[in-house]
């Protein structure tokens, strides 16, 4: 198997099994739909502790506003009733006003909490470290543990306007926000390797041969934007250990260099005539009044 090593930019995202004989377009269509599928994983864990915290989304047109305007207003949350946690509820009130305070109890805070450092840490670009290949099933693994924690505290549902349910419905929008600027359409994704851009309607053996055993970084980029940077000579890593062993070294010779001291040539003790020059009664002469 064909070990590619994704990136963005300059930042690792996961490790990706794949054939010489594999399709290009096949091989950027499963390389793009990992990438958005772990950023969509990222968004919901970034979103279920303020659902732990402060309950389910307000409607659009009540967030924002303090409780005397609702009032003012005569506005009314339809689902507030009906988008209730199991085991009961803890008013915690959202000082944004993004959300209605009906938040989960402490065990089922618990149980969202760990849900999603497990489902982290099953698309963690730590995994790259491991030499753990993350796949479209792992992804997907992710996101149903995901969605069953928060059918487990909200047995009801969440609201259709909620984020949490937009993102498992398929129906965010992220228009207008930064990680939209992170999305890459299967249309517009490229596909760099060495300075090349990758061309849909070829295989990787046409860029790489026929070895199975062979280990790329190629990096993903969005159509327009130009050719990525390359990658270094060597890594940050490479870079810290050669400069240890220069410093390692310098210490070395300046050692060498002290050893080499023939100052001591000068001592009474290294004098080779000393032995003859006592047995001749010469060795405390000394010249001038004593």
């Amino acid at each position: 198997m064909v070990q590619l090593h994704v990136k963005r930019g300059d930042e690792s995202q996961f490790l990706f099994n794949t054939t010489t004989d594999s399709p290009l377009e096949s091989v950027i269509q499963q390389v793009t739909a990992i990438y958005n599928g772990r950023l969509k994983v990222d968004r919901i864990c970034s979103e279920i502790p303020e659902l732990a915290d402060h309950g389910v989304t307000l409607p659009p047109n009540m967030q924002g506003l303090t409780d005397e305007q609702i009032v003012e207003l005569k506005l009314k949350d339809e689902w507030e009733e009906q988008c209730i946690p199991s085991g009961g509820e803890i008013f915690r009130k959202d000082e944004i006003g993004r959300r209605n305070g009906h938040a989960p109890n402490d065990k089922m805070k618990k149980v969202l909490m760990r849900t999603v450092e497990e489902a982290k840490a099953l698309i963690s670009k730590k995994q790259a470290q491991a030499n753990v290949c993350v796949t479209m099933e792992m992804v997907k693994e992710a996101l149903d543990q995901l969605r069953g924690a928060v059918m487990i505290v909200y047995p009801m549902g969440l609201p259709p306007h909620d984020p949490i349910r937009m993102e498992f419905d398929d129906q965010e929008d992220l228009s207008g926000t930064q990680a939209s600027l992170q999305v890459i359409t299967e249309e517009a994704c490229q596909l760099w390797w060495a300075g090349k851009e990758m061309q849909r309607g070829k295989k990787l053996q046409d860029y790489i041969g026929r070895n199975e055993k062979t280990k790329l970084v190629v990096k993903l980029q969005k159509k327009g934007q130009g050719a990525p940077a390359r990658e270094p000579l060597v890594t940050d890593e490479q870079h810290k250990q050669m400069m240890l062993h220069c410093y390692k070294r310098q210490e070395e010779l300046k050692k060498l260099d002290e050893a080499d001291d023939d100052s001591y040539l000068d001592s009474e003790w290294s004098n080779r005539q000393a032995l003859k020059r006592q047995f001749q009664g010469l060795t405390n002469i000394k010249w001038g009044p004593r």
